[in-house]
């Protein structure tokens, strides 16, 4: 299911600004970047944009999925930034609530991923010619009378649809992600709340976090 924003463009928290970056909160229902279809152009980048003209994208999340976007300021910031996401020196971490009580307490998720081609953008775990993709997990709360866990995660590598389909894989899809088998809900419980990398300029690492708001 996706959620359709409608968020001002004034509505864009900016968490940091300086001339080499900006950190910006995506709320869940906007795209990260324009669609293809004239109805899909209204997206973070555009928005951020109109403010900071010189704004580019550095990475991505899902349409569905709410935080912390990082975003350059010219061209020597975004090659910069994107090689730290190249050589994964960014830290990303995730919160989600998930579908039915996790038992373990921590673990790690080791599934090639690959586009499901005839369903995109659907992604498949696909043990033959899917790209490495691994994620760690640890248990922040479980509630037995929902049937929810709540989740720690931090993607290693950076595939598309990566938590989503890795969670589904282990038979606990994110609460409301019916793309990937969970029951409808008006909203996926996935929540991109820390970003941690060096600033492209002077080198100083910088952290910066957001409350899932779920």
């Amino acid at each position: 299911m996706f959620v359709t924003c409608t968020m001002p463009a004034a509505a864009i928290a900016i968490h940091h600004v300086d001339d080499a970056l900006l950190v910006a909160e995506k709320p869940a229902g906007l795209l990260s970047v324009p669609g293809r279809l004239p109805e899909h152009q209204d997206c973070l980048i555009s928005r951020v944009q109109q403010q900071y003209p010189d704004a580019r994208i550095v990475h991505r999340l899902d349409q569905v999925t709410s935080g912390l976007m990082l975003l350059a300021r010219g061209k020597a910031a975004h090659r910069a930034l994107s090689m730290q996401f190249e050589k994964r020196q960014v830290e990303k971490r995730y919160q989600a609530l998930v579908q039915g009580v996790v038992e373990a307490d921590a673990g790690e998720i080791d599934l090639p991923l690959i586009c499901d081609w005839p369903n995109r953008p659907r992604q498949k775990v696909d043990f033959a010619l899917g790209k490495p993709s691994l994620t760690r997990w640890q248990v922040l709360a479980r509630d037995a009378a929902k049937q929810q866990t709540r989740l720690a995660l931090v993607p290693v590598t950076g595939r598309s649809h990566q938590l989503r389909v890795h969670l589904m894989s282990i038979g606990h899809p994110i609460v409301g992600d019916d793309f990937y088998g969970a029951a409808p809900s008006a909203r996926v419980c996935l929540h991109a709340l820390s970003l941690a990398f060096h600033h492209p300029e002077t080198g100083m690492p910088m952290l910066f976090e957001s409350a899932a708001p779920f």
